[in-house]
């Protein structure tokens, strides 16, 4: 983890402020213990992106019950990977750390995405997930992209595995998580959850709408 860094004032550090200016509260200016994690939301527009995508890979995709869509407009801080039931609209939102090659400031945003060997940046468009097994993260999960976006995610060993920088407390000692290689990293609770509930042959899909 690098040290905590500053942002310019925008429109995403006044949400910034939003999210943690809770810290400090009004009597007496007394500090808190921990931020509260900002609500999880699934914008419609990254919702209907992420049933094209699976309109458009559907020979690809065996199991259409879930998908996985991971809205990188929002910053590590906030519930950002949400499990659609698609049949019944539920959500169940988790936090997830994006790559380092994406942020290389650490400033808990995704700045760009890249699909290139050794860039260790977060990739765009639509994965497919595929076998589990047991690597240096411990249980992890292969996925294959399927765009020209995230062609590169299997030779790029851009996979799903738990991390102890992806943990709930690392936004309480430092208001964002830990970064990735480009992996998609939970923490050890969520990733029992997104294992379990993404199995082989479903979608999961990645955007940042707002590129600015």
């Amino acid at each position: 983890m690098q040290d905590i860094i500053d942002t310019p004032v925008n429109r995403r550090g006044l949400l910034g402020a939003g999210i943690f200016g809770g810290l400090a509260l009004a009597a007496g200016g007394t500090s808190v213990a921990a931020p509260l994690i900002p609500a999880p939301r699934l914008r419609p527009e990254v919702r209907q992106r992420a049933l094209a995508a699976m309109s458009r890979h559907i020979g690809r995709i065996k199991h259409r019950d879930l998908i996985g869509i991971c809205d990188f407009d929002d910053p590590s801080a906030t519930p950002r990977f949400h499990l659609l039931d698609v049949a019944s609209g539920k959500v169940d939102s988790l936090l997830v750390a994006h790559g380092r090659g994406s942020d290389p400031a650490h400033t808990g945003w995704l700045k760009r995405f890249s699909n290139e060997v050794g860039s260790a940046a977060s990739s765009s468009g639509a994965f497919v997930t595929a076998e589990e097994y047991y690597g240096n993260h411990g249980r992890s999960r292969r996925i294959d992209g399927l765009d020209p976006t995230n062609s590169n995610a299997r030779s790029r060993a851009v996979v799903i595995h738990g991390a102890w920088y992806a943990e709930r407390q690392m936004i309480a000692q430092h208001g964002k998580l830990g970064r990735s290689e480009g992996c998609f990293a939970f923490g050890s609770s969520d990733l029992a959850q997104v294992m379990a509930r993404l199995g082989p042959g479903r979608l999961i899909y990645a955007d940042k709408v707002d590129r600015a």
